[in-house]
């Protein structure tokens, strides 16, 4: 089975300062491979270890793709390759779902397993518009990935009930980070990373559905410090009328 885990390059939320007015400075962080990514890696590793296969990391994005300490640490997370298809990283989900289906059609696929969104803008759209752009089954909210024959069986965590679905290939999956839990890499593994194939794939962004108006803060707002009292009874009522009034 060939499967391509999708991913992108974000910065470190940790380094991003904040200024009075609110505004973003990115120039101190450092770029990482998302933290969901991280889980569709891992999905996708579990997968090819459990059915015999490999696995392929794509991703879209700009100079910052060209950091070798950011390359090995995706490598060496569990996949075989990577392929890189130049772009911006502040595409929107319409144009990185359209770079990534560019690329898949010279892969030739039988899953494609994305994070829930990524760590930067947390869209959750580039998996859903991926699967309509090639045209095959396609799933979101995915917390289990098992093969059962040529199908794929996933299990959907719901609202209200968890659904089982089994799905013929190819297929698009985006996995919630419940999942699973990332492999921390080792120093045998990093190592292995810097001997693994990176490749380009070229691609024509459409232009861009979205545009970005502002990007601040959130302002910050003073703690209440209100203290609730009495028996659970009256604790529950008072908590109750305080959330109203928000």
């Amino acid at each position: 089975m060939r499967i391509v885990a999708c991913i992108k390059a974000a910065p470190d939320d940790a380094d991003i300062v904040v200024s009075g007015d609110r505004a973003l400075d990115f120039s101190r962080a450092q770029w990482k491979v998302g933290s969901y990514d991280l889980n569709a890696i891992e999905a996708a590793r579990q997968l090819a270890d459990a059915v015999g296969g490999e696995v392929i990391g794509l991703t879209v994005g700009g100079d910052e793709l060209a950091n070798t300490k950011l390359r090995k640490d995706a490598l060496s997370r569990g996949l075989d390759s990577l392929v890189i298809v130049p772009g911006s990283p502040d595409a929107d989900s319409y144009q990185t779902a359209s770079a990534l289906a560019s690329a898949l059609g010279e892969l030739g696929v039988d899953l494609v397993v994305l994070g829930a969104g990524s760590s930067d803008r947390y869209a959750q759209q580039v998996g859903n518009q991926l699967g309509a752009l090639l045209g095959v089954p396609t799933l979101n909210y995915v917390n289990r990935l098992a093969a059962d024959g040529e199908q794929l069986r996933v299990e959907r965590l719901l609202e209200d009930a968890e659904q089982v679905v089994e799905v013929s290939l190819p297929a698009v999956v985006s996995v919630t980070s419940a999942i699973n839990v990332p492999r921390i890499a080792g120093m045998k593994d990093i190592l292995a990373a810097g001997k693994k194939p990176v490749t380009e794939a070229s691609a024509t962004l459409p232009a861009a559905s979205t545009r970005l108006v502002s990007l601040l803060a959130p302002e910050q707002v003073d703690r209440r410090r209100t203290v609730v009292e009495g028996d659970p009874a009256e604790t529950a009522a008072q908590l109750a009328t305080f959330l109203k009034s928000l």
